[in-house]
């Protein structure tokens, strides 16, 4: 098997497949001006974005709320060398619809942490790229 044998682009359809199922992802954005990545437990709206709760008070929503920020999930097999990796970058924002909200209070995703009240965080799929490797396990180093 040759390099280009194993790796290969995803496209949008098959990126969106591959997150519907994942179960945590890392939020990358800015902190104070230097880089800084976050594991969410997240889910996928309808219209591809992608959904996270927190607290509304977290560092997290001062700091992506109406920013460009990437968000990154994968899947691997170390012994079979072998799987995805995806990455939405797009807009985030806080979702203060009040019907919206209630929606998503019921559909969207639930926080791992115990919650008083919930804030939710809408990323635009604004571009979703994505990668995988199957079974390079042939390949020389």
């Amino acid at each position: 098997m040759s390099l280009n044998d194993a790796f290969r682009a995803l496209d949008r359809q098959e990126c969106l497949r591959l997150l519907a199922k994942a179960p945590v992802g890392r939020v990358v954005y800015t902190r104070q001006a230097l880089p800084a990545v976050l594991p969410v437990n997240f889910s996928l709206d309808t219209d591809a974005s992608v959904l996270l709760c927190t607290s509304p008070g977290s560092d997290l929503v001062a700091a992506i709320d109406d920013v460009v920020v990437a968000f990154e999930a994968d899947e691997f097999d170390a012994v079979a060398r072998s799987g995805w990796s995806v990455v939405v970058t797009g807009r985030a924002t806080v979702v203060t619809d009040p019907a919206e909200h209630e929606r998503l209070t019921r559909t969207g995703p639930r926080s791992w942490m115990p919650l008083h009240d919930a804030a939710f965080v809408r990323i635009e799929s604004e571009m979703v790229t994505g990668r995988e490797l199957r079974g390079a396990l042939g390949v020389a180093h």
